[in-house]
């Protein structure tokens, strides 16, 4: 049984952009979840209509509440469309992941079980080979069901690179080493309460392109006294592989974030207030409920 205080409802927001073979991989990991508990929304950055399609395939099969939220694809703008997508969901503890990371069935278990008030849950990764996320997806290859063995037989050939992430170990107290770093906080694979999330305002998005956005979030919640949990050994995800993002405005996003650094700001200069306001202002947004 989950802990005394776990949450009731979590919502996974899955951020999404024009990869409809990967995110119905990763909607067919959640549909596998051993915790049913749970709604998700696709926060869609402006893909054609193919991500739409993905996402009413598997309205019905899912065995959960299933939401879209888009817009206007005008750079890559991840922040901004996963406040938007927090915006539409419900749930009092979000889990955030990316479009091409596959759950295993415990992932929404293993959250739920590490949720706890004052403390949010970062997780990490196993990096699939270009050679390997082609399988997978050409062949509807599920990962998501591979026994260790199986992550053994790949290492071997070098198609993952490493095998921990898919290791589960209890750890305890040992989960609550270093809660005050970010470094290693990424949206691909956490976990928070929703009531910390508008505490600081959501995510900030004057990030435009590829960008520390994840680590900004991770410096306000620590600034405001939450605190940073381990999810290794816990939570890990499948990584499917995809070209490397476009970083033409790397120095320009490392800018703002050294002046997040520099600052005592905890909320998000541009975040869900915004997106509240501009939304009741009637600003264009797509929502769709399945």
């Amino acid at each position: 049984m989950p802990p005394a205080g776990a949450p009731d409802l979590i919502s996974v927001v899955i951020a999404s952009y024009n990869r409809p073979d990967a995110l119905d991989a990763v909607l067919r990991g959640l549909s596998r979840q051993t915790d049913r508990a749970f709604e998700v929304i696709v926060a869609d950055d402006g893909s054609p209509p193919s991500t739409a399609a993905v996402v009413t395939d598997w309205a019905e099969r899912i065995g959960a509440s299933l939401g879209h939220v888009w817009q206007e694809h005008r750079e890559f703008r991840a922040p901004e469309i996963s406040n938007r997508a927090v915006l539409a969901s419900r749930g009092d503890y979000l889990v955030f992941l990316d479009g091409d990371c596959i759950p295993r069935p415990n992932f929404l278990a293993a959250h739920r079980d590490l949720a706890e008030p004052g403390w949010f849950v970062f997780g990490n990764r196993i990096l699939m080979s270009p050679k390997l996320t082609e399988s997978i997806l050409r062949d509807n290859l599920e990962p998501e069901n591979w026994s260790f063995a199986e992550f053994v037989r790949q290492r071997r050939r070098r198609l993952i690179n490493r095998l921990l992430p898919v290791v589960s170990l209890p750890l305890g107290p040992l989960r609550k080493l270093n809660t005050g770093e970010w470094r290693s906080v990424r949206t691909c694979n956490l976990g928070m309460w929703r009531s910390d999330f508008e505490h600081i305002n959501g995510q900030e998005t004057t990030y435009r392109g590829w960008s520390p956005h994840d680590s900004d979030m991770a410096v306000r919640l620590i600034r405001a006294g939450r605190r940073r949990k381990d999810g290794r050994f816990s939570t890990g995800v499948l990584h499917l592989w995809h070209p490397d993002a476009d970083r033409a405005r790397l120095a320009e996003n490392q800018a703002i974030f050294r002046e997040t650094l520099a600052s005592s700001r905890i909320r998000a200069v541009h975040g869900l207030d915004e997106m509240r306001n501009n939304t009741a202002a009637g600003e264009s947004q797509s929502m769709a409920a399945l």
